[in-house]
């Protein structure tokens, strides 16, 4: 089975936004040269992962370019809500940043009933830093025992073997697990659906083996 172009170019578009990160942060203070004390930057999901990823590779840039130090900050929990309602409450004056995504501004708003802060009113953008696709990958050795070589071939396996195949993902709700959702939907397409506390613990279980297929 090929997938039209169509839907692949939807698809490309729908990962690229799903990843996109952002600076958010309150109104920084008019009085005063900022900054002059360290900067937190609060990234909503578990060390390893794509935003935490990006957030050590620009904030050492930051702290050059600015003169203080800009320090991650690790608050994971609820696809992104904990650490972005940490920085919705903190203190209005810019030290307290937030590497927003995707879910902590827009999935989460449909997936939640009430969200502990307000994605369009708590924050104020700062700058885009990166628009990452995701990626569809499989344990090799997996794929070479089914004879899976391409998406074709895993799209027709999956579908001769319902429930065979398991998929990883960052957690529930996150733009990993709703690209492996998407994907199944439009495919046809079923996998159980693995759930883990960050991106880096589930690729690495699915590197182990312990998982089929993740979309990071």
């Amino acid at each position: 089975m090929t997938l039209p172009s169509r839907i692949r170019r939807r698809t490309a578009l729908i990962a690229s936004t799903a990843a996109a990160v952002a600076f958010m942060a309150g109104p920084v203070a008019a009085q005063g040269q900022w900054p002059n004390k360290p900067v937190r930057i609060v990234v909503p999901f578990a060390a390893g992962g794509t935003t935490d990823i990006l957030a050590r590779a620009v904030a050492p840039e930051l702290s050059k370019a600015f003169g203080q130090q800009f320090i991650v900050d690790n608050r994971a929990g609820a696809g992104g809500n904990v650490g972005a309602d940490i920085v919705a409450k903190a203190a209005n004056d810019g030290y307290t940043l937030l590497m927003g995504t995707v879910g902590t501004h827009g999935i989460n708003r449909a997936l939640y009933a009430k969200l502990p802060y307000d994605p369009i009113k708590d924050f104020v953008p700062i700058t885009l830093v990166a628009a990452v696709p995701n990626v569809m990958e499989m344990n090799a050795d997996k794929a070479k025992e089914m004879g899976i070589r391409n998406v074709a071939d895993f799209i027709k396996y999956a579908k001769s073997h319902p429930g065979k195949l398991n998929m990883a993902s960052s957690g529930s709700g996150t733009s990993i697990h709703l690209a492996g959702e998407l994907f199944k939907s439009m495919t046809g397409s079923y996998m159980t659906h693995i759930p883990y506390k960050g991106s880096a613990p589930a690729l690495l279980d699915m590197v182990a083996g312990n998982a089929d297929v993740m979309f990071d």
